[in-house]
């Protein structure tokens, strides 16, 4: 007579389904894990990716765009051009610069740097500047596709002196055939965005892929529409001059003839647009920028981790007022009043608030630039 298994199959049913219990807990515990990542670059590029609207964009772009001076002995004319490889290379018109004898270029952030001339162009309204301090940074991407009616587009001007130059539009025209001031324009864009003089140069993005489409050259008086040159139009040959130049052959003018000349009321304006670029930047999170700002001093007394965390808890902020006055030694003092909405790291449900805050700027030149050397929280 066989014995009955009945305990031995029960037990190893109740081992089964503990087993099963196990399993599905690791699984669950595992899937909820967060992944702690500890790499700079991956957080910032983390960071940046939040809220991608338009002012994030154009913020980004206008790293790339640069602010052309070009210095003769009777005019100083101003336009535009942008980075397009990682050699510090600028592609811009040629009217910007043809009768310049020296080239001065000032960034997104108010550096300020010569320039000289590695190709230029007689026919072509285009031309090509180094500086070979903005070497080996990460330019705007050029589109290989041409452009359509109807694509929108952001159109870039100076970065500094026209404070941001920004104008929105659609390719309202393709295949336009003109000559200006003898040069010749062929298939080039037309733009709904105006272009003046602040413009000419600077970069034409198309808003859906953020990559450069063309360089905006020609504003019509009237200002309802300009050309701009596609970048597939003349990218062979700036990519041809970038490759046959060498730095040692070049002539840079001296920074220091330059220097000499500037006021302080280019000061002013310059610590007024730097106020307005570190709150801007704070604001859409992109705080190395904000940090590049500070001169070596305050950077060293104050790590950019502690920096970062002091502005952390921001979530929108808006300048209500500015005022800027020139103190003894060639500092300048800033004033600026700015609402603040944070989160209240205080509170458990972290709830938001809004705040009237008062800062004063202290701004100096080092090494030629003019950098952020004190920030003092005035709030009463």
């Amino acid at each position: 007579m066989k014995q009955k298994r009945y305990p031995a199959i029960f037990i190893s049913i109740v081992f089964l389904l503990i087993g099963i219990f196990i399993t599905f807990k690791l699984y669950s515990d595992w899937k909820d894990t967060e992944l702690a990542i500890n790499q700079p670059f991956v957080n910032h590029i983390a960071e940046k990716s939040e809220n991608l609207d338009l002012k994030t964009i154009i913020h980004e772009a206008e790293k790339s765009v640069i602010q052309i001076e070009g210095h003769n002995e009777y005019s100083t004319i101003t336009g535009s051009g942008f980075l397009y490889n990682s050699k510090g290379d600028i592609i811009t018109n040629a009217h910007v610069i043809q009768d310049a004898d020296a080239i001065y270029v000032r960034t997104s952030n108010a550096r300020f740097y010569p320039a000289a001339v590695i190709g230029i162009s007689e026919d072509t309204d285009i031309a090509v500047i180094r500086v070979p301090q903005l070497a080996n940074r990460d330019p705007l991407p050029l589109s290989d596709e041409l452009a359509e009616i109807g694509d929108e587009i952001i159109a870039l001007g100076s970065p500094h002196g026209f404070q941001n130059t920004v104008t929105l539009g659609i390719i309202s025209g393709t295949e336009r055939d003109l000559d200006v001031d003898g040069y010749h324009y062929a298939n080039a864009y037309q733009i709904s965005a105006s272009i003046t003089h602040g413009n000419s140069g600077g970069p034409l993005i198309k808003r859906e892929t953020g990559e450069i489409i063309g360089i905006n050259s020609v504003g019509m008086d009237d200002g309802m529409f300009g050309f701009s040159i596609p970048i597939n139009e003349v990218i062979d040959i700036a990519k041809k001059w970038s490759n046959e130049a060498v730095n040692e052959d070049l002539k840079f003018a001296s920074i220091t003839d330059i220097m000499s000349n500037i006021n302080m009321e280019q000061g002013l304006q310059d610590a007024n647009y730097l106020t307005e670029y570190f709150w801007d930047s704070i604001g859409i999170r992109d705080y190395i920028s904000a940090y590049s700002l500070l001169g070596s001093t305050l950077q060293q007394s104050t790590s950019y981790a502690d920096f970062r965390n002091q502005y952390i808890y921001i979530i929108d902020l808006r300048i209500t007022d500015s005022e800027s006055e020139v103190l003894d030694h060639n500092q300048i003092e800033t004033t600026v009043e700015v609402d603040v909405m944070e989160r209240d790291s205080n509170q458990d449900d972290e709830k938001e608030k809004t705040t009237s805050q008062q800062f004063e700027f202290i701004f100096a030149y080092e090494n030629d630039q003019l950098k952020i050397v004190k920030i003092t929280d005035t709030t009463d």
